[in-house]
């Protein structure tokens, strides 16, 4: 990843040079959002790394949007979905999918690592306060659209034999359990510190010996017997043979450059998110609702 003490933001000026374009060009172009930038007190300011990444996308006739990166929170229907995608157009484009976090996944996509990123950092009902208020905390993210993919049930996963003792949930973070973490900046961690707090409680007050970076490996540290409790999407609980206790409907949705939206690879897993076949298998695996899936819910243009 990029440090912060590599990253070059340019002026118009400097981007004209950079270019061998006219200045007023590079207005036009940041303005009509052709060129990677964002106005901060009325100034444009040119990310390097981002104008670079655009070159190699516009220079290689194409070479680059044969391929498409997304990044972000995890989920497992849109791993398997990545996976089938693949299957279907694996001779002409690759798709990819890595799960690192809401938050991390956001940086990424900032810095142009990513064209996609996938992030819950809230219930449904906070959702268009929440995740815009997440995003505007990139330089760039004026450039960016949200777009819904589905709603998913997040809770607790517990083992079996502890299930009759949650039945209290106001006690449940008093009891002497072994926790599993996620790490910073996971959506599934910030829901956990909203609960906590909720209960009066914070994550110090926990007994978390392990920390986990997808919700499958934190299924697994409790299905193994490593750890008690943790918090996550009702399907991984499900696969894994675990106990759940809901907690909260989120919405997972899809963050983009507004020319990602575009990206025939997209559009595809959009496609495939709305189809019969992928509505039988979210009901397989269990808590999730793809009502309206695709909609546009942000565009700050």
């Amino acid at each position: 990843m990029t440090e912060p003490s590599e990253l070059v933001y340019m002026s118009a000026k400097q981007v004209a040079e950079y270019l061998d374009l006219n200045e007023k060009k590079v207005y036009a172009m940041a303005n009509d959002r052709v060129l990677p930038a964002t106005k901060i007190t009325g100034k444009w300011l040119f990310p390097k790394i981002l104008i670079d990444r655009w070159i190699m996308d516009s220079c290689h006739s194409g070479m680059l949007s044969d391929r498409m990166h997304i990044t972000g929170s995890d989920d497992p229907l849109l791993s398997m979905l990545v996976s089938r995608l693949m299957t279907q157009i694996g001779k002409s484009d690759l798709i990819s999918y890595s799960s690192t976090g809401s938050r991390m996944g956001l940086d990424l996509l900032s810095r142009g690592y990513a064209d996609v990123c996938t992030l819950h950092w809230g219930s449904v009902d906070e959702r268009n306060i929440r995740h815009p208020a997440l995003l505007k905390g990139y330089a760039n993210h004026q450039q960016w659209v949200m777009v819904h993919g589905y709603t998913r049930k997040q809770g607790l996963m517990v083992r079996n034999d502890m299930l009759q003792q949650c039945q209290e949930e106001d006690k449940i973070a008093s009891l002497p359990w072994r926790w599993v973490d996620r790490q910073a900046g996971a959506g599934s961690q910030q829901h956990l510190e909203h609960w906590l707090m909720k209960q009066g409680a914070a994550l110090s007050h926990l007994n978390a010996n392990v920390t986990a970076y997808s919700e499958r490996e934190l299924a697994a540290f409790i299905a193994r017997g490593d750890a008690d409790i943790g918090f996550g999407c009702k399907s991984v609980a499900m696969e894994s043979g675990l106990s759940f206790i809901p907690l909260v409907t989120e919405s997972f949705d899809f963050v983009m450059p507004q020319g990602i939206y575009f990206r025939r690879q997209l559009q595809h897993l959009f496609d495939m998110l709305a189809s019969t076949q992928t509505r039988q298998l979210a009901a397989t695996l269990g808590g999730y609702d793809l009502t309206d899936c695709g909609q546009l819910l942000w565009n700050p243009s």
